[in-house]
């Protein structure tokens, strides 16, 4: 586990992510990157001189290197190809989803110090992550960011318990556009309800209902405390991610 501090200075315990998942969620995004650079140079012209020919192979390396890591992090909310295989994501240091400019620093930090100009492969990759209590690289340090798990364990998804008076309402709800970050800090604030004090509770639980009302377009009521409202819309969510695979077995 690893702490992050939320704005309102309350810790969550997020599960970090080990470097044995990062680096086989990296090796997935290098096949990736590669294959890609494979096809852009066969888009370098033919006839024009060496100069020009190693500028434009080396603009169009770097633009691959750092483009796709910052465009699918940035369009995903922290996803590429290797950590959606592994399960990871990349959020914030308060645990909140990266934009356009943490992954374009990570990236940047990717290409110039972690792995490939100054990173001898990955080795200050390697270094730095060893030595950091959160797993983090240069690029992370930089973007303020870290890697986390996004599969919960099984226990905290049990604390989600329907409110029998918010079923009726949760069943109707839309949690397609519940971002799967926002999910892993509503069940770290229910895990942890009982340790926060009063003000915390209150405090947090407010913004992170005010979040998931937003992404599910269906805001508390004034008359529903932040812990069953969150427990109706987690425990709705899981019931529907049981039917789901119940179907899928079925079928």
């Amino acid at each position: 586990m690893g702490d992050l501090v939320t704005g309102e200075a309350v810790v969550l315990d997020l599960r970090v992510a080990q470097l044995a998942s990062r680096a086989v969620a990296f090796a997935f995004d290098v096949a990736l990157q590669f294959s890609l650079l494979v096809i852009v140079s066969l888009i370098v012209p033919v006839g024009i001189d060496d100069a020009a020919q190693t500028a434009l192979t080396l603009t169009l390396a770097v633009l691959v290197l750092v483009g796709y890591p910052t465009i699918v992090e940035s369009l995903s909310r922290g996803r590429s190809v290797g950590k959606l295989v592994m399960g990871l994501r990349v959020v914030r240091d308060d645990g909140g989803a990266i934009r356009f400019r943490h992954a374009l620093v990570r990236a940047l930090g990717g290409f110039f110090v972690d792995f490939w100009a100054l990173g001898f492969g990955g080795a200050t990759a390697l270094f730095v992550s060893l030595f950091s209590p959160q797993g983090k690289r240069v690029g992370d340090y930089l973007a303020g960011t870290l890697v986390i798990y996004t599969r919960a364990p099984r226990q905290e998804v049990e604390l989600a318990v329907m409110p029998p008076q918010l079923a009726e309402w949760a069943s109707g709800l839309d949690l397609s556009q519940l971002p799967d970050e926002l999910v892993l800090a509503a069940r770290q604030y229910l895990s942890r309800y009982g340790d926060l004090n009063d003000a915390a509770r209150v405090t947090l639980g407010n913004r992170l209902s005010e979040d998931v009302g937003a992404a599910i377009r269906s805001p508390r009521s004034v008359y529903t405390d932040p812990h069953p409202y969150l427990s109706a819309v987690l425990a709705e969510r899981r019931r529907r991610a049981t039917l789901d695979s119940a179907n899928k077995y079925s079928a």
